[in-house]
């Protein structure tokens, strides 16, 4: 009997060495709500002890269609784990190794306000956090699980909403992959002239180009290594207009299922660009809206040609009402460039009859 109890001890000592030495080989990350670092220099984003200098693995990127957040200045970045790169099998649907990072930084009139942060852990769950800049601007700490709203003079309103951990998932995780704006669409190198609000990238950004030609990203159909993607449009002002619309509004409004239980394709496809154009006219163009407001009267349609004040789109995209207005989340005060930029394309499209 003793020499059975001390055999199983024995094995016991051998897991536990075996499990401490897994555990060592494995890349330090955090695996819970709990452990997600106290402040945004814990996070991986700069060199040690800096919050003035990134870490050398860090690339900054900046997509061709930005989503609109009440005029704030945006700089983005992502981390790659070594050694792994993105598997572009599906060019609309990237599928991020685990160990992947990426920040957003919203700033107010010159002041960091904000970076926001997801990661993928090693059991393939993406995780979400934000992290509010101090006074003295050298570190952000994590917000709250719960959302909060700040003081913040330089901000529409006087007013800066910090979305909570829900929020980030209301739109993160509305579509095939909870990645937004870093993708082959965004990262083209054919970049529309055209688009509202558009930043030029910074001279180390990263491309798409860039991207495969590094190895960070793999499988990538010949078809747009050879062709840089672009959103498929009949004109220079509706490709800008669906192009603000996939940024804006097609993390919700997409083919994938996971998004708004309404049959309306917003997002536009790097691969199969006629087909999403054709599904968004198809879905909106003449097609009695399900919500009204007071503004429309009649059975008002989501996209009524020449007529965008007419248009569901429109007025949903004008109205801050928290049951009217889109994005439902995100913004206190409408995009007047880009409802000017929707409203021209409105203007010049065809019923959907007429259309090629």
């Amino acid at each position: 009997m003793a020499a059975v109890v001390r055999l199983r001890l024995s094995l016991l000592r051998a897991c536990a060495l075996a499990l401490a030495a897994l555990a060592a080989l494995a890349p330090a990350w955090p695996q819970s709500d709990d452990a997600l670092p106290e402040r945004l220099s814990g996070t991986g984003l700069y060199a040690p002890d800096s919050t003035a200098q990134l870490h050398a693995d860090v690339l900054g990127f900046t997509p061709q269609y930005v989503l609109w957040s009440d005029g704030a200045a945006k700089r983005r970045w992502i981390r790659l784990p070594a050694g792994r790169a993105i598997d572009a099998s599906a060019p609309d649907a990237w599928q991020f190794p685990p160990g992947t990072r990426l920040w957003k930084e919203f700033s107010h009139g010159g002041r960091r306000i904000e970076t926001r942060y997801i990661e993928r852990g090693r059991d393939g769950r993406w995780r979400y956090a934000a992290y509010v800049w101090n006074e003295q601007g050298d570190d952000a700490v994590l917000a709250p699980a719960r959302a909060v709203t700040l003081a913040v003079r330089e901000a529409p309103h006087g007013r800066y909403d910090v979305p909570g951990r829900a929020d980030c998932t209301a739109c993160h995780e509305g579509t095939t992959t909870p990645v937004l704006g870093f993708s082959a669409l965004q990262l083209s190198g054919d970049r529309d002239p055209l688009a509202a609000h558009a930043q030029v990238p910074q001279p180390d950004d990263i491309d798409l180009a860039a991207l495969v030609a590094r190895g960070l990203v793999r499988n990538l159909p010949a078809a747009l290594s050879q062709h840089a993607p672009r959103v498929q449009a009949s004109a220079a002002t509706e490709r800008a207009a669906l192009g603000y619309l996939h940024a804006n509004c097609g993390h919700c409004h997409n083919r994938s299922g996971e998004g708004a239980p309404v049959r309306l394709t917003l997002a536009q496809s790097a691969l199969d660009g006629r087909a999403s154009r054709a599904d968004t006219l198809a879905a909106a163009v003449g097609v009695s809206g399900r919500y009204r407001a007071a503004a429309l009267a009649g059975d008002a349609a989501l996209i009524e040609p020449h007529a965008p004040e007419r248009s569901v789109l429109v007025a949903r995209m004008r109205s801050r009402q928290p049951h009217l207005q889109m994005p439902p989340l995100g913004t206190r005060i409408a995009d007047d460039e880009g409802l000017a930029l929707v409203e021209r394309w409105i203007h010049q499209l065809s019923p959907l009859e007429e259309m090629p």
